[in-house]
């Protein structure tokens, strides 16, 4: 059994710092939009605004978790974790996925209830519509300037967060068109908004807490990442064949394990290069944290 293990540095410092400034800014950006946007949608009238600003807030614990988790994941490995601290991510996602279905389902209920149980109020501001303009073309900015520093450091939690901003934009968009039509005297239609934004909030949390649950299951890596692995160890020199392929998910990173067939008359020595040429260019290639092989004779 030979085990490829050489340290790489994907949770570098530079990684960490990039991460942590993109998510001050969200941070930033999020408490501005909260408070801006339940103020403005209690004084306006408008349930869609509130809904919507109530989405920003729990942009804002997601920020503070995704901070959190960047700090200690990037943590070395220890006497109790040997392979590093990279599921504190999934773990992130999973808290984040749940607390976002929560509020969802709260959202949901309250919107349905306004539906179902009219209330009469006064006439919407056009307050409103100029504040959920601004939160629209806000989270749009935000979303591009996150992703393009999520794809540069490669980290999936980052992308996660910058999609959700995405949502939010999506989310504004709705309200301000709910706006617009309680505007025109069809006050409904901003409740209606807020019972879109309830169930995005929802979808977004079921789809995070449905992927880290996955991942914290070891979930294998894409086809495509499967395919480029298994081709990299059959293009390796030495190599006869493989069996057993198995991949994981660790994090951000990749765990795995493979056996590898080499010819029968090499010596230890010959086989241990082998297996690691190969262990090596798979973690040139890929996100790869470990690649564990197992020789055999053909």
């Amino acid at each position: 059994m030979d085990r490829i293990n050489e340290d790489r540095e994907l949770e570098s410092p530079n990684k960490q710092k990039a991460a942590k400034k993109s998510t001050l800014v969200s941070v930033v950006v999020n408490i501005g939009l909260t408070v801006a946007q339940i103020f403005s949608g209690i004084v306006s009238g408008s349930q869609g605004l509130i809904a919507d600003g109530i989405h920003s807030l729990t942009d804002l614990v997601a920020d503070f978790v995704v901070l959190f988790a960047n700090h200690h994941s990037a943590k070395d490995a220890d006497e109790d974790h040997h392979y590093g601290h990279q599921r504190y991510e999934t773990a992130a996602s999973l808290f984040l996925g749940v607390s976002l279905l929560a509020v969802g389902a709260g959202m949901l209920y309250k919107a349905g209830d306004k539906i179902i149980n009219p209330v009469a109020a006064g006439q919407i501001q056009i307050m409103a519509l100029y504040v959920a303009i601004g939160a629209l073309v806000a989270k749009e900015l935000l979303f591009r300037y996150m992703l393009s520093v999520a794809e540069r450091v490669r980290s999936s939690m980052l992308v996660a967060n910058a999609w959700h901003a995405r949502s939010d934009a999506a989310s504004s968009l709705v309200v301000a068109v709910g706006i617009v039509g309680a505007l025109f005297g069809y006050p409904v239609l901003d409740s209606v908004g807020a019972l879109v934004v309830g169930l995005m909030v929802a979808k977004t949390g079921w789809t995070f807490s449905w992927d880290a649950l996955h991942d914290l299951m070891d979930r294998a890596v894409s086809e495509e990442e499967h395919q480029k692995i298994e081709n990299i160890i059959r293009s390796t020199e030495g190599v006869k064949g493989f069996h057993d392929l198995k991949t994981r998910k660790m994090g951000d990173l990749i765990l795995v394990d493979v056996h590898i067939e080499v010819d029968a008359n090499a010596t230890v020595q010959v086989g241990h290069d082998i297996a690691f040429r190969a262990g090596n260019q798979i973690k040139k290639e890929l996100p790869v944290l470990n690649v564990m092989t197992h020789i055999d004779p053909v």
